[in-house]
């Protein structure tokens, strides 16, 4: 996220003049206002706001390859022992058939 040095606004001139805030998020979109000279909060249009919080496929897709590529070895030895207590269940309870 970019901050603009113009979305800047004190803490205690959002307190004191919340209007001017509210016409600075619609106009910008939207407004960093500070404590102790430090980003403290956002104030986001909620139109952005819910642009940003949904995440496209390609995204979600990405970020599962990543984590799956990261943890395969965990991932494959679940997918073992998965496998395993079907297979132990089937064979308990008569269920195999033939393929």
């Amino acid at each position: 996220m970019n901050i603009n040095i113009e979305n800047l606004v004190s803490i205690s001139e959002a307190n004191q003049n919340f209007l001017r805030v509210a016409r600075l998020v619609d106009e910008k979109g939207m407004a960093v206002i500070l404590k102790n000279n430090a980003p403290r909060y956002v104030l986001l249009d909620y139109s952005l706001f819910r642009q940003d919080a949904v995440a496209d496929d390609g995204d979600v897709d990405a970020a599962a390859s990543r984590i799956l590529a990261k943890h395969i070895k965990a991932f494959e030895e679940f997918l073992l022992s998965i496998f395993d207590s079907v297979w132990v269940f089937a064979w308990r309870n008569h269920i195999l058939c033939n393929v």
